[in-house]
């Protein structure tokens, strides 16, 4: 077992898995996954981080992480996970990418996962 109090949080995207991930050492310590629809938007809709890596701000690096890909890939965010919601609010630096959930995207976001 590694020591994840000296490991230093590295976000990475995993796309096969359609989600980024934030890793402490060698341990996954949280993800926040999405969809990308047909009309050049990423749907965030779920961020978790595990339970023994809570209180150490990895949810906002990973988030954070997360939007500036996505600015990055020439992609708007729809954040329909309340934390990206939150995160997004508060963080300027992103809200020139962010779209409202409407209806049509929560349908979107359903028939994408299938």
């Amino acid at each position: 077992m590694s020591n994840d109090t000296e490991a230093s949080p590295t976000v990475t995207h995993a796309p096969q898995a359609l989600r980024y991930e934030i890793h402490l050492g060698p341990e996954l310590a949280g993800f926040t996954e999405y969809r990308d629809d047909d009309n050049g938007r990423r749907i965030f809709f779920h961020t978790e981080i595990g339970e023994r890596f809570g209180g150490r701000g990895l949810a906002g690096r990973l988030v954070d992480q997360a939007l500036t890909d996505t600015r990055d890939a020439g992609l708007r965010v729809v954040p329909v996970c309340p934390f990206v919601k939150k995160f997004a609010r508060g963080h300027d630096t992103h809200a020139d990418i962010v779209d409202p959930v409407t209806p049509q995207a929560l349908e979107d976001l359903e028939r994408l996962r299938g």
